[in-house]
């Protein structure tokens, strides 16, 4: 997957993954891997059954593998998809080896642009997963990943999604401004960016599933001082890709107060799991 990211100049750079790395853990919520584990378990994956059959859509440098892959009991098989060999080579090679209980982790890149996912590509598939993904998609997209995922009857969590709100300490005047402005330079070429909860939502809805949402914010203090510069500066960039009325010095104010430790920014995501309903399928 290689759109613009949610908030990031260096778009999808290793680099700029790896920064971003250690947030994304901290943020992601724990509580969706309590129904997802019953759901599984229902299904005859996991500890004493098959291999958990887990799709990873644009997955990047594999950081949704490197955190779920360990949190989940049982076997697992892997599939890594990513439009960017360089990223998926090293999500493939970056995997671990071994889940919650000690069992084998397997994986597999397969170079594949998510337009052209379908509900063939998820069969025997038992969970499809992304990570800050879905408000980089389309309409279109979402409900083509939906359709695809509900016909294969498997369960979906999608983490890290933005929610359009930050909330900075101390907060400045010029804020809301900025806001507005990064939130529609987000919606630009038709990506549903701060919306794409709530439409993915509603569409999992419309297909007769279970959604559960979950917040997962990231909360960038004193110390993550190096993350929170590279946000700050691809905020603001994006924001004046958009004409935003943003003072001259306030960039360099904000960069201020980061470099001196003064800076604090709660950025807000959600996570969604949406599970099928009715009896479970047979594998």
């Amino acid at each position: 997957m290689s759109p613009t990211p949610d908030h990031a100049p260096e778009a999808f750079t290793p680099e700029w993954l790896s920064l971003r790395e250690e947030a994304d853990g901290r943020a992601r919520a724990t509580a969706p891997l309590d129904p997802l584990r019953t759901h599984l378990s229902e299904h005859g994956a996991g500890p004493g059954g098959r291999p958990i059959r887990i799709t990873d859509l644009g997955c990047g440098t594999g950081s949704q593998g490197r955190w779920l892959a360990p949190r989940l009991a049982g076997p697992q098989t892997w599939t890594l998809h990513d439009l960017d060999p360089h990223l998926l080579n090293l999500a493939g090679t970056r995997m671990p080896r071994v889940s919650a209980d000690g069992s084998t982790v397997q994986a597999r890149m397969c170079l594949q642009d998510l337009d052209r996912v379908t509900a063939a590509d998820l069969t025997g598939t038992d969970l499809v997963t992304g990570s800050a993904l879905l408000d980089l998609l389309t309409r279109d997209q979402v409900l083509s990943i939906a359709r695809a995922a509900h016909e294969a009857g498997c369960a979906v969590l999608f983490t890290l999604t933005v929610t359009g709100r930050v909330d900075l300490y101390p907060a400045h005047p010029a804020d809301t401004s900025i806001t507005d402005a990064f939130n529609d330079h987000q919606r630009r070429a038709g990506r549903l960016g701060p919306d794409a909860t709530a439409f993915t939502t509603r569409t999992f809805h419309s297909l007769g599933r279970r959604v559960l949402t979950y917040p997962s914010p990231w909360r960038l203090l004193p110390e993550h001082r190096d993350l929170t510069l590279a946000w700050l500066r691809g905020r603001f960039r994006a924001a004046g890709e958009q004409h935003a009325p943003i003072p001259t010095d306030h960039l360099r104010h904000r960069v201020d107060q980061c470099e001196q430790r003064g800076l604090v920014a709660v950025v807000h995501h959600t996570d969604l799991l949406a599970l099928p309903n009715g009896h479970p399928r047979h594998p």
